[in-house]
């Protein structure tokens, strides 16, 4: 298998993102989401780097089936637990390749009413992306292959 990102550089731009992260929310107690079960090891990475308060919570979602490529159906397999309502809130994503899971959980938040909703993803297809939505933060964007792995 073919290394794309070295961990010293997973890391560093981890770092990086957290204390950008740490900067915007001095003050604050963001909530911190991950999407299961890809985003999990970046954001427990993510979250060592903070310097702030801040709640965690996850949700679930599938829009891969059986396959490596989107099936263009997101469903939402376990939701937050967690009110979000006027919550700074910080959805954090492994990959973002089509859009749509973005689109889905962008629309799903809004719902709820945060006081402010971003997002944040270690790997970023521009090639694929479907769906032009504003991504605050992005670790690495990589072309358009089936990757596996972190750090």
């Amino acid at each position: 298998m073919e290394e794309i990102i070295s961990p010293d550089s997973v890391q560093q731009r981890v770092g990086e993102i957290g204390r950008e992260i740490s900067g915007m929310y001095q003050g604050k107690v963001p909530i911190i989401i991950g999407v299961l079960n890809g985003a999990f090891l970046f954001m427990a990475d993510l979250v060592r780097h903070l310097d702030i308060q801040f709640e965690v919570d996850f949700l679930k979602i599938d829009s891969y089936g059986d396959g490596t490529k989107s099936s263009g159906t997101v469903r939402l397999l376990k939701d937050i637990s967690a009110d979000i309502t006027n919550r700074d809130v910080i959805v954090v994503e492994d990959i973002v390749d089509t859009g749509l899971s973005l689109k889905f959980l962008k629309h799903r938040m809004e719902e709820a009413s945060p006081k402010s909703l971003r997002f944040a993803t270690f790997l970023y297809k521009p090639d694929v992306a479907s769906t032009k939505l504003k991504i605050d933060w992005i670790g690495f964007s990589v072309e358009d292959r089936f990757v596996v792995g972190y750090g």
